[in-house]
């Protein structure tokens, strides 16, 4: 039996795919059972070896052997049992290639815009809050949940989409679960969606307030993407290594640049703006990138990024195998039991759960796998890799996140992390706050404190809250010790900074156009004139749908940003709760179509995840409504700030009348998007539940899939292509050279 079987659906042209079934030799074998010892040996050191001893090289080594493991054998289960994918098949950007929103794009770069668009705040900010609780039940979820769920996840919703002509994760819940469970789950993701918008750029509002030299180097990723769009696909259609190479030099030369002209008396003025000056270029950048063909700046942009976040990763996981950092957390720490956390409060279930909202599991995963990725995917079998494979890359990043929170001195941890209110904002108030935690090592002095600011060039790092700056603090820790020595700190401060701004941004024009979908195809729902919705490429809709999505995740933001006893900073709270809810409805959606296709043996692939997520997101929202521990219950919360105004008093945080106003709106706020969101959730989930039951009971199967079409491209299936592959690279190679056929995405070069 042939272990290569070549796919052909033209005669006269070369084969459009290669599936290579070669047997796995005894010398691999061995290395992926090495691999695995290796791993076993690295979190039986985490779990069972307790004080100051332990080394944070462990951690990386349980999670990437962990990744290797999962990646070759229940990826590829998963693969083979579900997803089962044809190269001989055209995908959605093969056959409505217009070179807007469709078009094949070279699985690398496709990868890099995967990866951009999901790796937002929330594997930097989450794991480093979720360091309060120690670092082993952070790095068991960030590495374990990953395997079992978030990756899980992200590669069904992808391959599901694809199979759908690209379909948003909205539609597919509609034509899956019918008109009831369809309406609440577009309802629901669409709200759900508008804060998690609105709460990214926040998040990079501040990073950029004040920061000419952020706003520059971010500011210049912007043409550099233009360039490296008109590039590939006129100069030199294909060269994704030339373009990758000229790319990476500007990038670098824009962040060199961007401290020196920070420091010119022009720059400083030209680039430092306000927070409120960035919110608005944020909203315009947002509608921009999401009316823009996706060559010409999305997808260019997030590949560019993606060099600095996934080389910065790197190097930080490499600065750790040499520098060998100690860790400072304890493995579990005393607030996981009692839930009284200066970062946040709640107990380890299920606020752990919640707080580290990526990373593990993300609802805003689901949205750009049904929404950006799957109209860009050249071959099915190219899923594994940027959705599967995209995943356990994020889950890295907040593994690096949760290591350089937990091997900083952890009186500084806490003083960064809890509020001024607690802390008193000053050397030696925090020194005597974090004193009475009871935290292990030597007693904090004002001097930590003080001089841990000026290593960073800061003025004060004491109730730098968010998990940001402490991330920055952590890096800056590593790299000094290989990198420049201690007066490169603040550099690398500054530059974790920006580093973290741009992760950021870059799930801002993703999402705002993953948000165009989801409209667009609601929209179309509607019938009558609005069917014409349904084409996502239909420019007056585009620019209609991207103009309602940015005035709803703008108004928020600006709100804000103006705001800061209001706004999106009453709603943080819902963040990760949002997030993991519709997390629920893409499993639920998945699971749906799985049991439909008459694949019920393998329905707990999505099923079990399913379970644990619902359990989860309901603990927590329930606590947030009904908890009368005013740290947790947004109702008690109101109550409290009710009772203070008639009584003329202050509450909470809340001082002035004015300011106990704000707190009862935000409280009111939020106590409602926390009841709405729930029973948006259990709506879809009831439904689904019932769809499974009556598709198991009536026997028969069923499928929203439309018919196959045959694909007259080639692509290889992994970022490395085998012999077999570039064999038959080589034959559609000279055919492109020769005119005689196009190369892929370039179907509308003149």
């Amino acid at each position: 039996m042939a272990t290569i079987e070549y796919l052909r659906t033209d005669p006269d042209l070369p084969p459009v795919g290669v599936v290579d079934r070669t047997p796995i030799t005894p010398a691999k074998k061995a290395v992926f059972a090495g691999i695995a010892v290796l791993g076993a040996i690295a979190w039986a050191i985490l779990a069972f070896v307790r004080g100051e001893s332990v080394n944070a090289i462990w951690i990386v080594i349980a999670a990437v052997c962990t990744y290797i493991t999962a990646y070759r054998f229940y990826a590829r289960f998963i693969e083979w049992k579900i997803t089962k994918p044809r190269d001989d098949v055209a995908t959605p950007a093969e056959i409505y290639d217009n070179g807007k929103d469709f078009m094949p794009m070279d699985r690398r770069v496709l990868y890099g815009h995967h990866f951009a668009a999901i790796a937002g705040a929330g594997p930097l900010v989450g794991p480093v809050l979720a360091a309060q609780m120690g670092y082993l039940p952070g790095t068991i979820w960030i590495v374990i949940g990953v395997v079992l769920a978030g990756a899980v996840q992200d590669y069904l919703v992808l391959w599901a989409s694809t199979r759908r002509r690209g379909r948003s994760l909205g539609q597919m819940a509609r034509d899956e679960l019918g008109a009831v469970g369809g309406v609440a789950a577009i309802v629901a993701i669409l709200a759900i969606m508008t804060i998690l918008l609105a709460v990214l750029a926040l998040v990079v509002v501040n990073a950029l307030g004040e920061s000419p030299w952020g706003v520059f180097s971010i500011a210049m990723t912007i043409p550099i993407a233009l360039f490296m769009g008109v590039y590939l696909r006129y100069l030199r259609p294909g060269k994704v290594g030339e373009v990758s190479a000229i790319g990476i030099a500007l990038l670098l030369a824009a962040i060199v640049g961007g401290g020196w002209v920070s420091e010119t008396e022009w720059g400083a003025d030209w680039f430092t703006l306000s927070r409120t000056t960035i919110a608005w270029c944020l909203i315009a950048y947002g509608f921009f990138a999401s009316v823009l063909p996706v060559w010409l700046l999305l997808a260019p942009r997030d590949y560019l990024s993606t060099f600095m976040k996934v080389g910065t990763i790197v190097l930080l996981a490499a600065g750790i195998l040499i520098t060998m950092p100690v860790l400072q957390a304890p493995a579990v720490s005393e607030f996981a039991h009692t839930g009284n956390g200066p970062a946040f409060a709640g107990s380890l279930f299920p606020f752990l759960f919640i707080t580290i909202a990526c990373g593990a599991l993300s609802g805003f995963h689901a949205l750009v796998s049904s929404g950006t990725t799957p109209k860009l995917l050249a071959k099915e079998s190219n899923a594994k890799m940027i959705g599967y494979g995209g995943m356990l890359m994020e889950s890295f990043v907040a593994v690096m996140a949760i290591i350089t929170a937990s091997i900083i001195d952890q009186h500084l941890y806490f003083g960064m992390n809890a509020s001024a209110g607690l802390t008193g904002g000053t050397p030696e108030t925090a020194a005597a706050y974090t004193n009475s935690l009871g935290l292990s090592g030597p007693p904090a002095t004002p001097e930590l404190f003080a001089d841990a600011a000026s290593d960073v060039g800061e003025n004060s790092i004491i109730s730098r809250t968010g998990g940001a700056p402490t991330l920055a603090v952590g890096i800056s820790e590593v790299f000094h010790q290989f990198l420049g020595g201690e007066s490169m700190k603040a550099f690398w401060y500054h530059f974790a900074i920006m580093f973290e701004a741009l992760f950021i941004l870059t799930t801002i024009d993703a999402g705002t156009r993953v948000a165009r979908f989801l409209v667009s195809d609601a929209l179309g729902n509607v019938g009558g004139g609005f069917r014409k919705f349904r084409d996502p490429s239909w420019r007056i809709g585009a620019w209609v749908c991207s103009l309602l999505v940015v005035a709803g995740w703008g108004s928020v933001l600006l709100m804000g940003v103006n705001d800061p006893f209001g706004g999106i900073n009453a709603l943080y709270p819902l963040f990760g709760i949002a997030n993991q809810l519709l997390a629920a409805i893409a499993l639920t959606v998945v699971l749906t179509i799985i049991v439909k296709r008459g694949q019920w043996k393998w329905a707990w692939i999505p099923g079990v995840p399913l379970a644990w997520d619902l359990v989860v997101t309901m603990t927590a929202s329930w606590q947030k409504i009904f908890s009368a521990d005013p740290r947790l219950g947004f109702w008690k919360q109101h109550s409290m700030c009710q009772a203070a105004k008639d009584a003329g008093t202050g509450c909470l945080t809340a001082k002035t009348p004015e300011q106990v106003d704000i707190a009862i709106r935000n409280t009111f706020i939020q106590g409602t998007l926390s009841i709405v969101f729930a029973v948006l959730v259990l709506i879809v989930a009831v439904v689904g539940a019932i769809v499974c039951a009556r598709a198991i009971r009536s026997g028969t199967i069923s499928s929203s899939e439309p018919e196959n079409q045959p694909s007259k491209l080639f692509a290889p299936s992994g970022f490395i292509a085998t012999a077999a592959e570039k064999d038959v690279q080589k034959e559609w190679d000279a055919l492109i050279a020769e005119g005689e056929v196009k190369a892929p995405g370039s179907a509308h070069v003149s």
